[in-house]
């Protein structure tokens, strides 16, 4: 199956932090994204969420991502944040109320092929006891 995304990726950029090293957090998560710097905030763009499939993965976390992105669900879309600080050392890690005082990476996915659903069940599949599980084997 090939899938059809546009994300979009935005975070402030403080004063007191250095540009690259926030830089360095997105594309720590999301390593093919462009980037740029406009007006205090890192914007860019990416097609592919396969790294960061593979740390959800890692981190044993596809329950609670599969529920921040069905909760932040859109029309053809999906929302939702990521603290800095955890992204800087390679880790995903949802806010969950309030972001931090450096702010959060704001990740904004629209599905284009094949649709929502199957998309989120491609990066953060089911699971049964912990352990992803496939969707046409129930």
């Amino acid at each position: 199956m090939i899938y059809s995304i546009d994300v979009e990726i935005t975070t402030p950029v403080r004063d007191t932090e250095v540009t690259d090293r926030v830089e360095d957090a997105v594309h720590n998560i999301f390593p093919d994204a462009d980037l740029e710097l406009r007006h205090g905030e890192l914007r860019g763009t990416v097609h592919d969420l396969e790294q960061f499939s593979e740390l959800l993965h890692r981190r044993e976390i596809l329950d609670t991502a599969r529920g921040v992105f069905f909760d932040n669900r859109r029309g053809n879309g999906f929302s939702f944040q990521l603290k800095k600080q955890a992204a800087f050392q390679g880790v995903v890690n949802f806010v969950a109320d309030e972001p931090g005082e450096l702010g959060a990476i704001s990740v904004r996915v629209r599905v284009e092929e094949p649709d929502v659903e199957a998309f989120i069940d491609h990066i953060a599949p089911p699971t049964e006891d912990g352990k992803p599980v496939d969707p046409d084997s129930r």
